[in-house]
């Protein structure tokens, strides 16, 4: 079963374009969902990110989201070992995912699905993107954050010049009329590719 990578920066309109495809039929994986409940349900990896972030990582209802957060975004070293904890854990956790499937092929989407070299496992991968300001418009409408912090996490992330480099779809998302047509023509041609191999 062909594997499809899905990607693109915070507010670039991910989760409108599996929606979409998931509208088609096609299962959707969804990394970063799986990463926060695997953080919240595995003891193995509870017992992993206290010893690296001591006790405070998790209160009496799972993990301190708010706490892990402030840790990492300032320590590139931190989040490489948290990463190093969640990212091994959904990887198993998606081929077992992966089994229970029956379609021509699924989506696997995650935020960084090239700055973690995740699309080599991938037979191919489709990015969207957006207008930047856009983005940013859709983050303050969405999270009730400010600009500054979202320019911050946008600077984190590789820009789509580079993305687009290893992308063999770009969906440009910015009318959603435009982007359902886009998916539409992605997903025939994922289907045609499947029955010429």
């Amino acid at each position: 079963m062909k594997v499809i990578g899905l990607t693109g920066g915070i507010g670039s309109g991910k989760t409108t374009v599996a929606g979409f495809f998931k509208e088609m039929g096609i299962p959707v994986y969804i990394a970063d969902e799986a990463g926060k409940r695997l953080l919240a349900t595995s003891e193995k990896i509870r017992r992993q990110v206290i010893a690296i972030f001591g006790e405070e990582a998790y209160t009496e209802t799972g993990p301190n989201r708010t706490f892990i957060a402030s840790k990492v975004f300032h320590d590139k070293e931190l989040l490489e070992k948290l990463n190093a904890i969640i990212h091994p854990a959904v990887a198993s956790d998606f081929e077992n995912w992966l089994q229970e499937q029956e379609s021509a092929y699924v989506l696997y989407e995650a935020a960084i699905l090239f700055e973690t070299g995740g699309y080599r496992k991938c037979d191919q991968s489709i990015l969207v993107t957006a207008p930047r300001e856009q983005r940013i418009e859709r983050l303050l409408e969405r999270d009730q954050t400010s600009k500054a912090a979202i320019q911050a996490r946008m600077d984190n992330q590789w820009s789509d010049e580079r993305k687009r480099e290893l992308a063999n779809f770009v969906i440009e998302n910015t009318d959603l009329d435009q982007t359902r047509k886009q998916v539409e023509l992605i997903h025939t041609e994922i289907l045609k590719a499947g029955q010429n191999s």
